[in-house]
C-alpha cells in the first residue's frame, strides 16, 4: 500500500504526515490491519527498538473533584462508586510506589483529583517526591495534579519531579462538549508551563468518547505542535454513573488503527498505551506493543488493570524487553533537547534524560457498582488470576472486563504490580 510506504518514510525522517494521510490510516480496512501495524512498527523500532517502558500510577487523592469532565469517574456529580479518600501521606505514597518499582516500573506517576493544586498541595507532593526518590535510586517521578498556577511547575521540578502530565483529551472544537468547568486553552497553558520550567511534558488523548476521525486527527496534530515528550493514549471505559456511560464505540481493530495513527504523527515520541487497553484491545494487546513503547503496569486510578505478572509475560512473549532504569527512553535528539531545556532554567534532579511522562489525569477506566463488576471474580488469595468470563458477541460491550479498583493506594490491600 503506497500510503503506508509514504508514512514509514516520513516517520523515519520525523516528517509530519498530511491530515489526509492520517485520516486514511483510520479509514483502512480490517483486511489491511496487519499491514498498518507492521508499517507503524518499523517507525517504532527505528526510534525505540524493542524496549517497553513500564510506568506505575499512584492515586494520591481519589474522587470528590469539582470539575465536570464527562469521562471521569471522579467528576462532580459522579455516581460511580469508586474509592474516595483524601491525600495519602508521603510514606504511604512511597510504599505504593515501591510496589510498582519492584514490579519493573522505571517511572512513578503521582496523580491527584481536583482542578489544580494549592501551594499547600504542592508542598505535600514535593515531600512525597522526595520520599520516593530517597527509597528508589534512579526512579523517575511524574506529577499529574491538574491546572498549574504560576511558579508551581518550578517548585515541583526543584523537589525532584522529572515530568508533568496534563492531557488535551480531545480536539479543541469538541472540548466544550465534554468539559465546561475549564477550557482547552487552560490545558495547553499548563503543559507549556511545565515545559518552561524544564519538566518533561506529557500530554495525550482519550479515544472512544463519540468523537469523529477528524477530531482524533485534530488532537494528535495539536499534540505534535505542542511537542510533549510523551503521548499517553487512553481508551474510554464508560463508567456507570457518568454522562458517557453508554459510549461503547471501540473495537480492538479501531484501537490499533488509532495507535498507529498516533505513531505516524508522533514518530519519535514516547507513545504510551494507557487506560482502557484491557477492555478495548483485549486479546490484541500484544499487537499494540509494535506501535507503542510504553505502558502502565498493573492498576489505574480508579479501575483495576491486567495483573502485573501478566503484563510482564505479555511483553516477553511478544518478543519485547522491559526498559531498564539506566536506559534513556527518548531518542538522543529529544533527550539532548530536554537536557538543554533543563539547563536553561537551571538546577534539577539530573534524571530528566529518561524522558517520558505520566498517565491519564482523572483516569479513563472503572465501573460503578460497589461489588465486583459482573463476570469478574476477585483474585484469589493464592494470587492466581480469576477464571475468564464467557466471550461476548462481536461488537458487544465488554462490561465483564471492568472493575473498580479496591486494592493498592487508599486501601489496606496489596497493590497490583
Amino acid at each position: 500500500m503506497e500510503l503506508l510506504n509514504t508514512l514509514v518514510d516520513k516517520g523515519l525522517r520525523r516528517e509530519l504526515p498530511t491530515r489526509d494521510e492520517a485520516l486514511a490510516v483510520l479509514a483502512t480496512s480490517d483486511d489491511d490491519l496487519l499491514d498498518v501495524v507492521a508499517a507503524a512498527g518499523k517507525v517504532r523500532r527505528q526510534w525505540f527498538g524493542r524496549r517497553v517502558k513500564l510506568n506505575y500510577l499512584v492515586n494520591l487523592k481519589s474522587g470528590l473533584c469539582p470539575e465536570d469532565c464527562s469521562y471521569c469517574s471522579q467528576r462532580l456529580g459522579s455516581k460511580a462508586e469508586i474509592l474516595k479518600y483524601t491525600w495519602l501521606k508521603p510514606d504511604e505514597a512511597a510504599a505504593a510506589a515501591g510496589a510498582g518499582v519492584a514490579g519493573g516500573a522505571k517511572r512513578v506517576c503521582l496523580v491527584a483529583s481536583g482542578r489544580g493544586p494549592t501551594d499547600r498541595d504542592v508542598d505535600r507532593v514535593s515531600k512525597t517526591i522526595e520520599a520516593i526518590k530517597e527509597q528508589n535510586e534512579g526512579i523517575e517521578v511524574c506529577a499529574c495534579l491538574g491546572l498549574l498556577s504560576e511558579g508551581q511547575a518550578g517548585r515541583l521540578r526543584e523537589a525532584g519531579a522529572d515530568a508533568y502530565n496534563h492531557n488535551l483529551n480531545t480536539s479543541e472544537a469538541t472540548y466544550g462538549d465534554i468539559t465546561t468547568t475549564h477550557t482547552y486553552a487552560d490545558r495547553v497553558s499548563t503543559v507549556q508551563q511545565a515545559q518552561a520550567a524544564g519538566l518533561s511534558a506529557c500530554s495525550g488523548l482519550i479515544a472512544g468518547m463519540g468523537e469523529t476521525d477528524e477530531d482524533l486527527v485534530d488532537v494528535v496534530f495539536s499534540l505534535r505542535e505542542l511537542d510533549p515528550d510523551s503521548v499517553p493514549v487512553n481508551f474510554l471505559i464508560p463508567f456507570d454513573g457518568t454522562p458517557l456511560a453508554k459510549e461503547w464505540n471501540l473495537t480492538p481493530q479501531r484501537a490499533l488503527r488509532i495507535l498507529a495513527m498516533v505513531r505516524f504523527v508522533c514518530p519519535d515520541v514516547e507513545v504510551r498505551l494507557a487506560g482502557g487497553r484491557e477492555v478495548h484491545l483485549r486479546s490484541l494487546q500484544p499487537l499494540a506493543l509494535h506501535l507503542v513503547n510504553s505502558i502502565f503496569l498493573g492498576d489505574y486510578l480508579t479501575s483495576e488493570g491486567q495483573a502485573g505478572k501478566a503484563d510482564l509475560e505479555m511483553i516477553a512473549d511478544a518478543g519485547f524487553e522491559v526498559e531498564g532504569a539506566g536506559t534513556t527512553t527518548l531518542p538522543r535528539h529529544r533527550a539532548e533537547a530536554l537536557a538543554e531545556s533543563l539547563a536553561a532554567v537551571g538546577g534539577g534532579c539530573g534524571s530528566h534524560g529518561g524522558g517520558g511522562g505520566c498517565g491519564p489525569c482523572g483516569d479513563s477506566g472503572g465501573t460503578e457498582t460497589p461489588e465486583q463488576a459482573p463476570g469478574h471474580a476477585p483474585e484469589s488469595a493464592s494470587g492466581h488470576a480469576p477464571e475468564p468470563a464467557p466471550a461476548a458477541a462481536a461488537g458487544a460491550a465488554r462490561t465483564d472486563l471492568v472493575t473498580v479498583r479496591r486494592r493498592g493506594a487508599g486501601t489496606d490491600l496489596a497493590p497490583n504490580a
